[in-house]
């Protein structure tokens, strides 16, 4: 869904960037034009007046700002055209429904925090749309380094190893690639291959970060920092604040007091066993597969409705 949305942004401006191009008259040209014109027709007095030319602009003005009300029309009327027929999916709305977590999401925020209680504790959990915007942009580096990669290794490929039957590859000691035919892949190293990239294909939702918060009343509180992604909570970090207001500090002096305390090693140098316990630990609270599931799902719904209002908005300021 992600990026059917993408590639249907991007195609229609770059198709109208390349149709808007005009041809300009080069200024050397037009400077030639006066050089070789006669002494008595310099002398003849312009008569056009100067509000002509302020006219002039006035109604291009006008005119552009038409266009670009038109243009955002139309990105709103494609956008509502690519929404679902309800408002939320039915993943979405399951999991709001069956969930002890509740909702908090702000019309014109790109931050949804999700909040619940468990015994004694306040759980508090963030995260972002600009998640999605920014896993665009790093698909669209790895696409383009891609690309560059295969244009080297064709350059580097010797003989007859350019052709369309080539599959396994190996770079030999005098710098070129050694490839092998495809007739030379068992139908076993074939089907291998085939479930790799369908592997790759479905591969659920996009990485999205989430700040979790744990508090209890006179005894601090925890922060982690987490990716969901693929049905999963990956641990990056989780710091111990003996006071809750220093988990999100509000004052530079808290967030100085912050900087100060010892809050613990990197998750990934813990023990193991310590490591599954603490992701147990998470689970039993309700930050397990369902809820990494969720929150890609949800980020992709709110980014595209906050974009529909951004354009709704845009419109109506330049109406």
């Amino acid at each position: 869904m992600l990026a059917l949305r993408n590639l249907a942004r991007t195609a229609p401006r770059s198709a109208a960037r390349l149709s808007s191009k005009t041809v300009r008259p080069q200024p050397a040209l037009l400077r030639q034009t006066a050089a070789f014109q006669p002494s008595w027709a310099q002398a003849v007095p312009r008569l056009t007046a100067a509000f002509h030319i302020s006219a002039a602009r006035k109604q291009e003005s006008s005119g552009v700002s038409d266009e670009l009300v038109a243009k955002l029309q139309s990105e709103i009327s494609m956008e509502q055209d690519m929404k679902e027929d309800e408002d939320l999916s039915a993943n979405i709305k399951e999991y709001l429904e069956n969930s002890a977590f509740e909702l908090e999401d702000k019309e014109g925020n790109q931050e949804v925090v999700l909040t619940r209680t468990f015994n004694d504790e306040n759980i508090r959990i963030t995260f972002t749309t600009a998640d999605l915007n920014s896993n665009a942009q790093a698909e669209d580096l790895v696409e383009d380094s891609a690309m560059y990669d295969e244009d080297v290794d064709m350059e580097t490929q010797s003989g007859g190893a350019n052709t369309k039957g080539s599959v396994g590859k190996g770079r030999t000691q005098d710098g070129n690639v050694r490839v092998a035919p495809e007739e030379h892949v068992t139908p076993a190293d074939r089907e291998e291959l085939d479930e790799e990239y369908d592997d790759e294909s479905n591969a659920q939702g996009f990485p999205a970060h989430a700040s979790i918060r744990i508090e209890r009343p006179g005894k601090g509180a925890l922060a982690i920092e987490a990716t969901a992604q693929d049905g999963d909570f990956l641990i990056e970090d989780l710091y111990y604040f003996p006071s809750a207001d220093l988990a999100d500090p509000a004052t530079a002096e808290k967030d100085w007091s912050r900087r100060t305390l010892y809050t613990g090693p990197p998750f990934n140098n813990l023990d193991e066993d310590l490591q599954i316990l603490l992701e147990k630990y998470l689970e039993e609270r309700g930050i397990n597969t369902r809820l990494a599931l969720f929150i890609p799902d949800y980020i992709d719904h709110k980014e595209q409705k906050e974009y529909i209002r951004w354009l709704n908005n845009v419109k109506t300021f330049i109406e």
